[in-house]
């Protein structure tokens, strides 16, 4: 790329670097060729981009409209074979009722010799038939053409008495033994498909049974599915259909003279057989037909028709698919793939026009920043050299302040060691004292035992002068390794050790209170990582800081807890004193942060870090019932 940043937004064939690409230097007329040159590119590139995507966008959209077609075709097909094969399943189960209803004996007898007492049996079992059989309603019709017997005797549209002997189905059945016939019922006034089969005696035909099938649940069913759906029979009149308003609608045109025989025959009533609202028909090369057609309540709309034969009857089913969502569902798709497949060529494209682009003007520009980048380096080179030694005179000086820093550090916690020291000396000077003048009675008895020749009791006291001694030895060897200056590297350091240095020293100034303290160590020896001298300080002036706490109080308790926790050791120092004042808790491990009159404030700070030294942490607990610190340490 160029090597300069560039504007985020530009129109295209606008040069997209910044103003410092755009401040044009004494020479630069190839620069300013270049940037035409650019320009024009560009825009011929979005001219090319814009009719590839128009022209992709039509095509697309043609293509996709057309395969939706052939899909929705398709599907409908699948739709329509399955109605129909629905509706004949629906016309076969109906059509074994009439013909075992003709074969049975009792009804024979009833139309061979009928009487009231004959024909209530029947009724009632064509009653229970009907319910069972699901159809609208079966009856029995006497050679006469006159109903006999009917599952609806007991309503008021009962069709018993009733004659029929011009329905064509009656007519049918005396002549062939069967017949089916679609019409309007004369005295329900509702449609259905009537199937008859005759009943046959010893002497001849007896009568005919009736089976009427209505296709409520059917024609409820097609509804549900949002597509017109209607049944035509050979003259094109449509009997059964999901729109109530199309029923004896016409397909085609029917001739006039034939039209009159359909209304005198009653077939469908006083239906005017009006053609259906279909408009601009064009049929499809698949045998589809797309049209517009005038629903009711929802205007005009764009169908896709195809027909499919009803299985075992002289019907044709027809469904109508709407067409708009569907074709702008492909058309939608296609242009998405279309889109999806374009535009990242017509990115690359860009990319590829931008980068040599780039390639141009940087090598332009490299060309016209030689000679001033060697001066812009000469200068920079003199500014860093100088930088770089003001940056090594600040060094140095970090670096002197910081040592400074660390041994002001070190010899705080050295004065706070000799503060401890200065304030045990008394003591300690009392207790060695004691052992010295001791010595001194035991070797001038000594003395007089030998004069005596008494060795053994001489011996004895020499004994007791060498314990004294060892007793002075280990408190001043104490004294002079706690007042030893220097900085102590952590290494494992056995807290038996540092509890036990931290009571010597203690054990003069504090020789009353002594006894307030209670050690809890476990019984294999712990061991911190740290340095017993540095630990020692800091458990010093926990242990200081107690005993002032509880002063002479008689119930005084001070607990010296060291036990191993899942981080590592914890170091309690637990009293029940009065606590720590609120006002000074907040800033406790601030330096000159002391509720004491004569302290400095100064031991709390030390300690916290001395501990952070060793990686470790100063946690504090206090109430009016007492105070707790705890020290964690990490584990050696």
């Amino acid at each position: 790329m160029c090597g300069n940043p560039h504007k985020s937004t530009g129109t295209p064939g606008e040069n997209m670097h910044n103003a410092a690409m755009t401040e044009y230097p004494p020479g630069t007329d190839d620069l300013s060729a270049l940037r035409r040159r650019a320009h024009r590119s560009w825009l011929l590139f979005a001219a090319v981009a814009l009719a590839l995507l128009v022209a992709g966008f039509v095509l697309a959209g043609a293509y996709g409209r057309s395969q939706a077609l052939a899909d929705l075709a398709e599907q409908s097909r699948i739709d329509a074979s399955l109605k129909a094969s629905l509706l004949r399943a629906v016309v076969e189960r109906q059509r074994a009722l009439p013909l075992v209803l003709s074969d049975d004996g009792a009804i024979r007898q009833a139309l061979a010799s009928p009487n009231p007492k004959s024909l209530e049996p029947i009724n009632r079992k064509l009653e229970s038939l009907a319910t069972s059989a699901e159809a609208a309603v079966v009856y029995m019709i006497g050679r006469d053409g006159v109903a006999v017997a009917a599952s609806n005797w007991r309503e008021p549209t009962s069709f018993v008495g009733n004659d029929y002997a011009f329905r064509d189905y009656f007519r049918l059945a005396m002549r062939d033994g069967k017949g089916e016939h679609f019409a309007m019922g004369t005295v329900s006034r509702r449609p259905g498909l009537y199937i008859s089969h005759r009943v046959d005696g010893p002497d001849g035909p007896l009568g005919v049974i009736v089976a009427k099938l209505e296709f409520d649940g059917v024609e409820a069913d097609w509804r549900v599915t949002d597509k017109p759906t209607y049944v035509t029979d050979r003259r094109g009149i449509v009997l059964i259909t999901s729109l109530p308003s199309w029923r004896f609608m016409t397909t085609k045109e029917i001739q006039d003279d034939r039209l009159a025989d359909i209304r005198d025959s009653l077939q469908f009533g006083d239906a005017p057989l009006l053609p259906l609202p279909f408009h601009r028909i064009e049929a499809q090369p698949d045998g589809s037909s797309t049209l517009e057609a005038l629903l009711p309540g929802d205007g005009i709309e764009a169908f896709l028709r195809v027909e499919t034969l009803v299985p075992s009857t002289n019907w044709r089913l027809e469904q109508l698919s709407p067409l708009k969502a569907a074709l702008a569902a492909g058309a939608r798709e296609m242009r998405l793939i279309m889109l999806t497949a374009l535009v990242p060529l017509l990115a690359l494209g860009a990319f590829l026009l931008r980068r040599r682009q780039a390639i141009v003007f940087r090598s332009a520009r490299d060309r016209l920043a030689r000679n001033e980048l060697e001066v812009k380096v000469e200068e920079r080179t003199r500014d860093l050299s100088m930088a770089r030694d003001r940056l090594e005179t600040e060094i140095a000086d970090h670096r002197q302040t910081a040592e400074k820093l660390q041994a002001v550090q070190q010899d705080l916690v050295q004065a706070n060691r000799l503060a401890i020291l200065g304030q045990v000396a008394a003591g300690v000077a009392h207790e060695i004292n004691q052992p010295v003048a001791t010595i001194r009675a035991y070797a001038d008895n000594a003395r007089v035992f030998l004069d005596r020749g008494q060795s053994a009791t001489a011996a004895e006291n020499m004994t007791s002068i060498a314990e004294l001694t060892e007793r002075v030895g280990a408190i001043t060897d104490e004294l002079r390794r706690f007042a030893r200056k220097g900085h102590f590297a952590a290494e494992p350091t056995a807290m038996k050790d540092v509890v036990e240095g931290s009571l010597l020293l203690l054990r003069s100034r504090f020789a009353g209170r002594m006894d307030a303290i209670r050690i809890e160590l476990p019984a294999d020896g712990l061991k911190a990582l740290g340095n017993r001298i540095r630990l020692e300080q800091v458990l010093i002036n926990l242990l200081q800081n107690a005993l002032e706490a509880i002063g002479d109080r008689d119930d005084a308790q001070i607990r010296v807890r060291c036990e191993e926790t899942a981080g590592g050791i914890a170091l309690t120092v637990a009293d029940n004193g009065p606590g720590i004042p609120a006002a000074i808790r907040d800033e406790l491990f601030t330096p000159f942060n002391t509720s004491k009159e004569e302290g400095l404030g100064l031991g709390l700070a030390i300690s916290k870090e001395i501990i952070s030294d060793y990686g470790g942490r100063i946690e504090v607990d206090s109430s009016s019932s007492g105070t707790t610190f705890t020290v964690h340490l990490k584990k050696a």
